[in-house]
């Protein structure tokens, strides 16, 4: 008998994941066991919910794609996650990947992508679309650069992009689970290693480098 894929989904859209799990409900070989409007709700769902993969979008109120991969992987370390969204985003691409996503796909690609992607990356490969990787490759062409970015840690990428949401510093250590005082440090050497003035210019560096869309 094939071994059915459990998959649970993430996105704050209603419709979509309606969608998704219409989709699914095709296939012989994989099914919905649950879905979320956002990262923390999948958490909560997943202390009590044997999954394969979690189906994440990136843009999610309370906590989104990156930060609850980064949560997941932490804690459900046995948990593929394949990327789901309509963010061709260099910066979003490597960041999830590098907090360990196996894959990453575009929601205006067809079905047959997203149903192959999820056989992948069950089996343990890395599946990325085609979209996805002629994105990559442009960057890799010299088109973009994201050499200073690369010096960020990852808490400090995570403020980063809580800044260019527009988040106050309680809003943001209520997110990330850590002290005021500790955003605030974050803040500062965000300051220093990009080489910005203040919180303004921070906000809008991180708008002008894939962090917000």
């Amino acid at each position: 008998m094939t071994q059915v894929i459990k998959v649970a989904i993430a996105d704050d859209h209603q419709m979509m994941r309606d969608g998704l799990e219409a989709l699914i409900k095709t296939t012989q070989d994989i099914e919905v066991v649950g879905s979320a409007r956002d990262g923390q709700v999948l958490l909560n769902l997943l202390k009590n919910t044997p999954v394969d993969i979690a189906l994440l979008d990136i843009e999610m109120p309370t906590m989104d794609g990156l930060i609850t991969t980064r949560v997941i992987k932490d804690h459900f370390p046995q948990i593929k996650i394949l990327i789901l969204t309509m963010y061709n985003n260099e910066a979003y691409i490597k960041e999830v990947m590098e907090a360990g996503a196996s894959g990453y796909i575009l929601k205006n690609k067809g079905s047959n992508e997203l149903i192959q992607a999820i056989r992948a990356v069950y089996t343990g490969k890395e599946y990325l679309g085609d979209a996805v990787k002629d994105t990559l490759v442009q960057s890799s062409l010299g088109k973009k650069t994201t050499s200073v970015l690369n010096k960020l840690t990852n808490r400090e990428k995570d403020v980063l992009r809580l800044i260019g949401q527009g988040m106050t510093t309680k809003e943001m250590s209520k997110q990330l689970g850590i002290k005021d005082s500790t955003i605030e440090t974050h803040r500062m050497n965000l300051k220093d290693k990009l080489g910005v003035r203040d919180s303004k210019q921070l906000m809008i560096y991180a708008r002008d480098n894939g962090y917000v869309d």
